[in-house]
């Protein structure tokens, strides 16, 4: 019998096998109360894990859907200042193109924002500012609540893309003052992907435009999301709510504050053994900015080919992340989120070393001793 592959990435994540469950039972009606009690227990535990008391719903459609519901509904026609140091942060940027006057206030990749342009462009009358929070493509976090600060300071709405720290990371939605917040389900919240969730201001309803998308419709999701029971306002994606209703009961379970002291430990991990190889980070940190805690870039040696070592890796049923775009062939990319813990986390690096050495590399250091070192 063929074994599964261990999903090592910036997501999709393994999937507990209560989440896998959830899935095979026989379909229920999606306007029963049924369906209304598992879209309440969802909306439930992801508002604290948003820590935010604000509006949310659970949309059938990738991040990616959340993040232009978040545009579409509130950034039509204006100016949008767009910040990017990665792959995901000019999504949003070509995103906002298409709804508003995106205005790119570009970075290079994994290196820190330009703070003090975006504060020009609000000053200027920008009323929209998008943030991705957690750059997987670079493994970099970026000041979310330095953001979100000046965006309050000149009246601008703040969209966060927390696709990839909600659930893993320390997020403040509401403290932080995002107007609207998204995650994956397939990223720290262990769920299948193909669903997103989204949390709206009371500032943001005050802004809604008034001509929204179709499917993507955030005051039709507000409508019935109010009845009794909870509903969405076409047919959703109903054994991925099952699903991700399972993933967040253990989450409930865990406690977001233990999920993420050890979604940290685990990158620490990551970041110890990097270092023993003798291996460079790929992000440029300044004060303001930090390492991802849910995916770790690591710059490949000179003479290392990406395809050697990650296919090293995949023959012992791993797999793990390159580079994106122009940064293939220069670094790659573990990830730490989900439900996966030491076991998982140790194997990888493992298999990591086992790579380099084969690729010709002659590591420094015992990277996998030196994770133990941080996770026990």
């Amino acid at each position: 019998m063929e074994k599964e592959l261990l999903l090592m990435l910036p997501g999709p994540v393994p999937m507990p096998e209560r989440v896998r469950y959830a899935m095979m039972r026989q379909a229920i009606n999606h306007r029963s109360a049924e369906f209304g009690a598992v879209y309440a227990d969802c909306v439930r535990v992801l508002k604290t894990v948003f820590q935010t008391v604000n509006d949310l719903f659970v949309i059938s459609g990738s991040g990616t859907a959340g993040m232009e519901a978040a545009v579409a509904n509130f950034g039509r026609d204006i100016d949008i200042a767009c910040l990017v140091n990665g792959k995901f942060g000019e999504r949003l940027y070509k995103i906002s193109q298409r709804y508003g006057r995106a205005h790119l206030i570009a970075s290079e990749w994994g290196t820190p924002l330009n703070l003090e342009e975006l504060e020009v462009k609000l000053e200027q009358g920008a009323r929209m500012v998008t943030l991705v929070h957690n750059e997987t493509s670079a493994g970099i976090k970026n000041p979310a609540e330095e953001v979100g600060r000046l965006a309050r300071k000149h009246d601008a709405l703040f969209v966060m893309d927390g696709i990839t720290s909600i659930g893993g990371d320390t997020v403040e939605t509401d403290r932080w003052g995002v107007d609207i917040a998204i995650v994956g389900s397939q990223k720290c919240l262990a769920a299948p992907a193909g669903l997103a969730a989204v949390s709206v201001s009371s500032r943001a309803w005050e802004r809604l435009t008034k001509n929204p998308p179709y499917y993507l419709d955030l005051a039709a999701y507000r409508k019935s999301a109010s009845g009794k029971p909870m509903e969405t306002p076409y047919t959703p994606a109903v054994p991925l709510f099952l699903a991700l209703r399972e993933a967040c009961l253990i989450i409930d379970e865990e406690g977001i504050t233990h999920r993420i002291a050890r979604h940290k430990r685990m990158a620490d991990a990551v970041r110890s053994a990097a270092n023993a190889w003798g291996l460079s980070l790929f992000p440029v940190l300044d004060q303001n900015h930090a390492y991802s805690n849910t995916a770790t870039a690591i710059v490949y040696p000179g003479g290392v080919k990406d395809s050697e070592v990650r296919d090293t890796v995949k023959k012992m049923g791993i797999i793990i992340a390159g580079g994106q775009d122009h940064l293939k062939g220069k670094i790659f990319r573990i990830g730490t989120m989900g439900a996966i813990g030491a076991p998982e986390l140790l194997a990888t690096l493992a298999a990591v070393q086992h790579g380099l050495k084969k690729a010709g590399y002659q590591v420094q250091g015992d990277g996998v001793e030196a994770a133990c070192e941080v996770l026990g």
